[in-house]
């Protein structure tokens, strides 16, 4: 397999540590990882040589112009949760300013990552997601549309994870994986409830073991570069049964959590529901067309059921 040179931002976040650890460990390509602060970096840079560290940030990305047209492949998974500047800035205009400083004659890949929020059940933007997402949600979904125009397309491979697990106490931790606890604590009521919603999750190894695949098998003329990432659909039913089952909490009765009494609940506890809030309790079935894991080309998952994503975020279940 042939040397690259890659570019990874992102390398930071819980998905990044993943991508960096395996990129290291698994590979010989010459790996410069832009970084605000490398004190938060917890894997083996100095692993191997062709590791470098760029003390960085995606707003001043210009300062890496000289480097980013030496660049082979690209892999953009930095992100913003912030506020509607901040989201702008990162989610949108610092990308497509790095990849114009990418060379057209030498970069062939370039790997970006969105959310698979943004898409409906046949893999298709969600008007909605534009229009009342939140800064996050909508920004991502601002800067798909853009980068169906933009003349890098022929060579973007998108990954749109779905609920994105891992973390533990050396790699940072997702936010679902982070509210673990009070997930874990809530079962006890939740059990009793019963709901129709789906979705697909991920372990970020999982998605790590994607990426790295597509780093080294690039999709050809013809393939598939709309990617989404997840293992089999799950319902809340099952979700709770498999997570109640892990943890020994037996289940005597449900109620089925209907729309008025979800309507109910929120008028009782006076909890304020943004827009996209409404959006999602109405839409409920988040799943996907073509959903891919490490199974889907021959790699081993780490966590492909609930019960592997429980053990490996570290929550206590029966012996």
């Amino acid at each position: 397999m042939t040397s690259k040179r890659i570019f990874v931002t992102g390398a930071s976040g819980c998905i990044g540590h993943y991508i960096a650890d395996q990129l290291i460990r698994n590979s010989d390509h010459e790996l410069f990882l832009l970084v605000r602060d490398p004190s938060k970096l917890n894997f083996d840079t100095q692993a191997r040589p062709g590791v470098h560290l760029i003390q960085g940030d995606m707003r001043s990305i210009d300062q890496q112009k000289d480097l980013l047209g030496t660049i082979d492949t690209a892999i953009l998974i930095a992100t913003s949760w912030g506020d509607a500047e901040e989201t702008q800035t990162i989610n949108v205009t610092k990308p497509l300013e790095l990849m114009d400083y990418l060379d057209p004659d030498r970069c062939q890949h370039i790997i970006y990552f969105s959310t698979a929020s943004i898409l409906n059940r046949q893999n298709e933007p969600l008007v909605e997601a534009g229009e009342v997402g939140t800064d996050y949600i909508r920004t991502k979904h601002q800067c798909h549309e853009k980068l169906l125009q933009s003349p890098w397309k022929p060579k973007i491979t998108t990954i749109y994870p779905t609920l994105v697990f891992g973390g533990d106490d050396r790699f940072p931790k997702s936010a679902i994986t982070a509210g673990l606890p009070d997930v874990v604590k809530w079962m006890k009521l939740a059990k009793f409830l019963k709901a129709d919603a789906s979705f697909h999750f991920s372990h970020a190894y999982d998605i790590a073991q994607v990426t790295c695949h597509f780093v080294d098998h690039p999709p050809q003329e013809g393939d598939r570069r709309d990617i989404v990432t997840g293992h089999d659909r799950y319902n809340v039913q099952r979700v709770i049964e498999e997570a109640c089952d892990y943890l020994n909490e037996p289940i005597y009765f449900q109620l089925p959590l209907t729309p008025w009494l979800i309507d109910v609940i929120i008028k009782l506890f006076n909890i304020e529901i943004a827009a996209w809030d409404r959006f999602c309790m109405v839409h409920r079935h988040f799943t996907h067309q073509n959903v891919v894991n490490p199974a889907t080309y021959g790699l081993k998952p780490l966590a492909p059921k609930l019960g592997d994503i429980l053990k490996t975020c570290g929550v206590p279940g029966k012996e």
